[in-house]
């Protein structure tokens, strides 16, 4: 049980870093994007954006431009979606996932101008393309006429998130947000960063408030998306991981009940004689009951004690060494994660030791059913 919940809890963490620091905690769009593949700009003001980053809880505003296009080279291609970022952009996740190579050089919407034509692309892409850092690609974009930009690869990130990986290519945010010829007051989207996650629910209805007091000049429906409806499919599978921890804990509630509840059993027979002799001697049901259940629960703390002890060598194992791997195209993850956490440690313990004793006083119950007189002479 120790196992299952600190690999689950450090699966769930693992993955849901991985999505909110390639994407944002909250997304404001235009909602006709989720319909679009090309999507369509949000209008931003300097207000507008002081505005959000003026609500409670929230932690770092950015403005972000997208646009689809088409990586060549002479061998192979492979569409992406170049995501522009800006300068002064939070990028610690994605330099932390970089395997070779280095960030982009940053340039435009909140500072700085020029563009710098380098792009960091995922290492499932560089593959496909045959691509390595300091290659150039060229890029083509279909519009009403096809447009062609040359880029130079400055590094290569693996997140082993399928939906990023294969998909997003990033730059600087002037050179995507002139190839869809916009000024300074558009953009795809704004993400949003919050201090405490835990707080996105209140802090998206507070955004949406804000939305309907401040509507777009341009009656553009902009919307507050949050990260778990973004990517609902990657969260309702996480939340699917919690129903598979409570049916093996279940499970190892049953199986630790009906082991102790036949080691009482037994014990009760070993113990006939003993029994008849206590209750000649005057010892009630009751008594005898409560040394059978004391003695019952000394065995079930040594054994919570030798499981403690093992799960938790396994888990510092696996924590420092990695020595357990995944198929990281199936799981997000190479290796299996872990969180210690020592609050459901210690639940489980206390969990499992008064189910197991409280399974335990039904049975005991039989105690009263043996006759002194005869229980004496039983063998």
């Amino acid at each position: 049980m120790i196992v299952t919940v600190c690999v689950i809890m450090g699966f769930k963490r693992e993955v849901m870093s991985k999505v909110r620091g390639f994407a944002s905690d909250i997304e404001v769009l235009d909602i006709r994007s989720l319909a679009s593949p090309e999507g369509y700009p949000v209008s931003v003001s300097p207000v507008y954006l002081e505005g959000l980053r003026s609500i409670d809880g929230v932690k770092r505003v950015d403005c972000i431009a997208q646009k689809i296009g088409l990586l060549k080279t002479d061998a192979e291609f492979q569409g992406v979606t170049l995501k522009g970022l800006p300068q002064g952009y939070d990028s610690t996740f994605i330099a932390a996932s970089i395997v070779e190579g280095r960030m982009p050089q940053l340039c435009g919407k909140d500072g700085g101008g020029g563009q710098s034509n380098e792009i960091l692309l995922s290492r499932m892409q560089a593959d496909a393309l045959g691509l390595k850092v300091g290659s150039r690609v060229f890029t083509y974009f279909f519009e009403e006429n096809i447009r062609m930009r040359r880029f130079s690869v400055c590094g290569i990130y693996c997140t082993n998130m399928g939906i990023f990986d294969k998909n997003v290519a990033i730059t600087d945010f002037a050179t995507v947000a002139q190839l869809n010829g916009w000024q300074n007051d558009r953009c795809s989207s704004v993400e949003i960063r919050l201090e405490d996650f835990g707080k996105l629910p209140i802090v998206q209805a507070e955004m949406l408030r804000y939305h309907e007091k401040h509507p777009d000049p341009a009656a553009n429906p902009r919307k507050p998306l949050s990260v778990t409806e973004h990517y609902q499919q990657v969260f309702s599978w996480l939340n699917l991981l919690d129903t598979n921890m409570l049916v093996i804990i279940v499970l190892m509630f049953a199986v630790a009940g009906f082991t102790m509840i036949s080691g009482l059993l037994i014990l009760i027979i070993e113990r006939t004689g003993t029994i008849g002799i206590l209750k000649a001697l005057g010892a009630t049901n009751t008594t005898i009951r409560r040394i059978f259940l004391t003695f019952a629960a000394f065995i079930t703390i040594r054994g919570l004690l030798i499981g403690d002890v093992l799960a938790l060598a396994l888990l510092f194992a696996q924590k420092y060494w990695g020595f357990a791997h995944l198929d990281p195209a199936s799981y997000y993850v190479d290796t299996i994660p872990v969180e210690m956490a020592w609050w459901p440690i210690l639940l489980l313990n206390a969990g499992t030791l008064l189910v197991t004793v409280l399974t335990l006083v039904g049975p005991s119950f039989a105690i009263s059913h043996i006759q002194p007189a005869k229980s004496i002479r039983y063998e």
